[in-house]
């Protein structure tokens, strides 16, 4: 018998389109399939030393920039066009990344992305200002299509350790970034190098990665025929999903972010009295603990704080970072720096989750990957440039900072939106 308004028991609002429950918990269903024992170890590490890999050959660039301006003859342009490039490839290389994990599989893609990072890093061996574009575009081709496939092979391969392996890949990401940034330097002056051969190093970690992943194209997750079929079809009407903006929008406003004060933070506080040196130190310092962000956040969701409520902590963080910068920049320098590396790092770590944990399966979830990391990056790549022309006409680093801790505020409202147990549909 069915039951009116007037039983007293309301329908169900209609959900919008684009959107449908998550999966009821896991001991109401059938436990989730994935690697497992000395595979998922193995299928770990990979994952690990391909994240590593995803940073160093382009941070490595900033520490040496000064060098490479003065052997090269440089312009500031150009220059800025060099660190501008990788963000580049990584939004406008996106939609790709999940036509070629259906095409090849994602291991062998992914083998694929290891290959292209040590062919861009043996094109910067070439001493020519055109070899070391030429070398950054390949690189940066190669990390675009690695950003995507790992999340969806992460949802794949560990759907119960879904958190924890997001927390190892940001993590591996923020360390890798800290690596380049620290060791460069020293490196190029222990060992005597020319930046090219100093940049050319970073090919060795890839190399690295690539030996380790080899054995996992004889160690493909088994599916079905059914699943096989699905997975070669793309994902269609995700662009008219609200959840998967607000995925995107998180995932966007996070990047736009972190690559504008990550390309400003030492230039104010130099202005501000401090060394270049201590200036450059404090934003590894940053980095560094950025790595313990980016692995508690996706650990202790759900367990400790919802999703929504972290988002929200982590852009307090980054606000009180902010603010300090401008109340005192070199006094309060190790604390805001914790702040920011705390915050920014729990940010990618939650933009990274929310992709996989929206997502109902891998094939959805390399989609959503794509959208979110075409829209996020492409935006990333102006923030630099926005912000250095907001202190160009303000001349001073309040209304930049203040930009900085305005932006928060929607980026918190895109957190909360994703943090919804829902999932994203298509066809």
């Amino acid at each position: 018998m069915t039951r009116g308004p007037a039983s007293g028991i309301s329908p169900a609002p209609p959900r919008p389109t684009g959107e449908a429950p998550a999966p009821a918990p896991a001991g109401d269903a059938a436990p989730p399939t994935g690697a497992t024992g000395r595979h998922a170890l193995t299928l770990g590490l990979g994952v690990v030393l391909l994240a590593l890999n995803l940073r160093p050959a382009l941070v490595a660039v900033s520490p040496l920039v000064g060098t490479i301006r003065s052997d090269s003859g440089m312009s500031a342009a150009a220059t800025s066009l060099l660190t501008a490039l990788p963000l580049l490839c990584f939004g406008l290389l996106a939609p790709i990344a999940p036509r070629l994990g259906r095409r090849f599989g994602m291991e062998r893609s992914l083998l694929g992305t290891m290959v292209l990072i040590c062919l861009g890093t043996g094109l910067r061996l070439v001493d020519s200002v055109v070899a070391l574009f030429a070398g950054t575009v390949v690189i940066g081709a190669g990390i675009a299509v690695a950003n995507v496939l790992l999340p969806g092979l992460i949802k794949r391969d560990f759907p119960a350790r879904a958190g924890l392996m997001t927390g190892l890949y940001s993590m591996s990401l923020f360390g890798g970034a800290a690596l380049a940034a620290g060791i460069t330097v020293p490196v190029q002056q222990a060992a005597g190098l020319s930046w090219q051969a100093t940049l050319t190093c970073w090919g060795a970690l890839a190399v690295l990665a690539l030996v380790v992943w080899l054995p996992q194209l004889r160690r493909r997750t088994a599916v079905s025929a059914a699943a096989a079929r699905q997975a070669a079809h793309p994902v269609r009407g995700l662009w008219r999903s609200p959840l998967a903006w607000q995925v995107t929008g998180y995932m966007g406003l996070q990047s736009l972010s972190y690559y504008a004060a990550a390309a400003w933070l030492p230039t104010i506080l130099k202005d501000a009295g401090m060394g270049a040196g201590d200036a450059g130190w404090m934003l590894s310092f940053s980095s560094l603990l950025g790595i313990a962000g980016s692995f508690l956040a996706p650990v202790i969701v759900g367990r400790r704080l919802p999703a929504g409520a972290l988002a929200a902590l982590g852009a307090v963080l980054c606000a009180a970072g902010f603010v300090g910068m401008w109340a005192a920049p070199v006094g309060g320098a190790y604390l805001w720096m914790t702040l920011l590396g705390l915050g920014q790092g729990a940010a990618i770590s939650l933009a990274l989750l929310f992709i996989v944990q929206r997502a109902p399966d891998a094939r959805h979830t390399a989609q959503l990957s794509s959208m979110a990391q075409c829209f996020g990056y492409v935006l990333a790549a102006t923030g630099p440039a926005v912000l250095g022309a907001v202190h160009d006409a303000s001349g001073t680093w309040t209304v930049p900072l203040v930009v900085l801790v305005v932006l928060l505020v929607p980026q918190v409202a895109a957190g909360f939106g994703a943090a919804r147990p829902l999932h994203v549909t298509g066809r």
